[in-house]
């Protein structure tokens, strides 16, 4: 095995070549379930979304390293229903693929509905309404061949066959279990792909949490039987090699050849920040692939990936700096919100307008504990390492109207800094919501009824300040312990958001001016 990683290595890296350096993730916080496909020189991906509107975010590469999200799949409110959807429910994992002039976009609905596709003939949209699929389970998949439509999901816990008509999605062969697995939980995941006359199927197993893996399988026939890689898993860190990794729960991953003939993967993972814990969800990473001599792919020549990677990626000359996805918005000159923004589950109409004054958030009865449509709308954390701050006036008549920023992990699980109407004005409140457990760390009265609020977030904690003199100083109202919000503790699918939100009786109303996003590190 030495001497075989030894050789793949060498075949990575380039011999007389000079490596391109990237960075994992190369698409940072909550973009889980990451699916690609390649149309000429352009590469497509996209991202499960669960309980957020819009939903399954459409990115756009050249280079398979840096990103650009170009739309959103699922972006009409009458296009999905996700009606009290969860972070446990909502849009699961999706597949993107092309065929004959169409993109097709194949996704569930855990929660509404169960197995779709839309379509488009462009991925930047606009996408189709929902065509629905007959085969249960989730993750579905398609693999186009000869004019024929396959279509792979995992009913039954194993993974299932069938083919289907791609205009209408009826069904047109009985679903025949094909795989499943090697013995680890939940097989999922599955793609199918031809290469030199073998049909490779793909899928994940594990679970979504430290034991996720990936495993393959093959065979000369797309109905099966399929045999098994006597090296499976290809991928995993939940070994002797991955155990000391940053990188953690590497899985459910999509490949694609490159147009030299290269092949890579990406696959999700997350980045525990105290002890087992992580708080930025499942993102997305890229590893290279080889296949060796006989016919099984290996990924980055011993089964694990590495934050930073020294490869041969598919591109003339050099590499562009990747991005670190900073960012400062002055909502006074935006319309509409960009495509990496989010609802939970959909806006309301009204409660959302872009003015000369910025973003004025106008609340309803439903606050962040609720399953149905609060005013919220958010950006994932994208770093272990951040600040994130934003200035915002509340114009409220009924006493305990708020509005102001959130850690959300889950309706269960965040942590809120606010502002809030009292009895004889405004004040600034800081709450811990924790599961069933509810805790005011701070409430500070101001004179006024605006404030800068500012979240602070490293390995072991959230902290929490405000100011009432435009930023000149700021005043701590408390921290607290990152690992409470984790997904190992609050469960769910997801990772944080960052959202800002307004809430209370007799429509309050918020007007954020910005919102200032910045890693640490790029700090001067």
């Amino acid at each position: 095995m030495k001497k075989i990683s030894l050789v793949l290595g060498l075949a990575l890296m380039g011999i007389g070549m000079q490596a391109h350096t990237y960075t994992n993730p190369i698409i940072p916080g909550f973009y889980p379930d990451p699916s690609i496909c390649r149309v000429d020189s352009d590469y497509y991906l996209v991202n499960s979304t669960f309980h957020y509107f819009p939903g399954i975010p459409v990115w756009h590469s050249r280079d398979l390293v840096n990103w650009e999200q170009i739309g959103n799949a699922i972006d009409r409110v009458d296009q999905m229903d996700m009606s009290r959807a969860n972070s446990w429910g909502g849009l699961y994992a999706p597949t993107i693929r092309y065929n004959d002039g169409l993109y097709y976009m194949i996704n569930t609905n855990v929660t509404n509905g169960g197995n779709f596709f839309v379509t488009a003939t462009d991925p930047a949209g606009p996408w189709s309404d929902p065509v629905w699929l007959e085969q249960g389970g989730i993750d579905p998949s398609f693999y186009f061949e000869d004019g024929k439509c396959y279509f792979t999901s995992n009913p039954e816990d194993a993974i299932y066959l069938c083919e289907i008509d791609p205009a209408t999605g009826k069904q047109l062969t009985q679903s025949q279990k094909i795989w499943q697995g090697t013995g680890g939980r939940y097989p999922e995941g599955p793609h199918i792909y031809k290469k030199d006359g073998w049909y490779y199927l793909l899928i994940s197993e594990g679970g979504t949490e430290h034991a996720h893996m990936i495993t393959i399988a093959r065979s000369k026939n797309i109905y099966g039987p399929y045999e098994s890689n006597p090296n499976n898993p290809i991928l995993t860190h939940c070994n002797q090699l991955g155990q000391l990794n940053p990188i953690q729960g590497t899985g459910h991953a999509d490949i694609v050849e490159a147009p030299d003939g290269s092949w890579w993967l990406v696959c999700l993972a997350f980045r525990p920040q105290q002890g087992m814990n992580h708080l930025t969800g499942r993102e997305t990473y890229l590893a290279p692939v080889v296949w060796d001599e006989n016919g099984w792919p290996v990924v980055n020549g011993n089964g694990t990936i590495q934050t930073v990677m020294n490869v041969n990626l598919p591109i003339q000359g050099d590499l562009k700096p990747q991005t670190d996805w900073s960012f400062n918005i002055d909502f006074s000159k935006l319309t509409k919100p960009g495509f990496d923004w989010v609802y939970l589950r959909k806006p309301i109409d009204g409660n959302y307008a872009f003015t000369e004054k910025g973003l004025t958030l106008t609340g309803n009865e439903w606050d962040l504990n609720s399953i149905e449509y609060p005013t919220f709308l958010g950006h994932r954390q994208q770093h272990i390492n951040f600040e994130a701050t934003s200035s915002l006036s509340l114009d409220a008549k009924a006493v305990g109207a708020q509005a102001g920023l959130t850690v959300f992990m889950d309706m269960r699980s965040h942590y809120d800094i606010y502002l809030s109407k009292t009895e004889t004005g405004y004040a600034v409140n800081l709450d811990y919501w924790l599961s069933s457990i509810y805790h005011k760390e701070a409430s500070i009265e101001i004179n006024g009824d605006s404030a800068l609020l500012r979240i602070e977030g490293n390995t072991n904690v959230y902290s929490f300040s405000f100011s009432i003199d435009g930023g000149k100083t700021f005043i701590p109202l408390g921290s607290a312990d990152t690992r409470y919000l984790s997904s190992e503790t609050a469960g769910g699918f997801t990772g944080i958001i960052l959202g800002m939100y307004c809430t209370g009786k007799e429509s309050p109303q918020a007007t954020f001016k910005y919102f200032k996003y910045r890693p640490v590190e790029a700090a001067k």
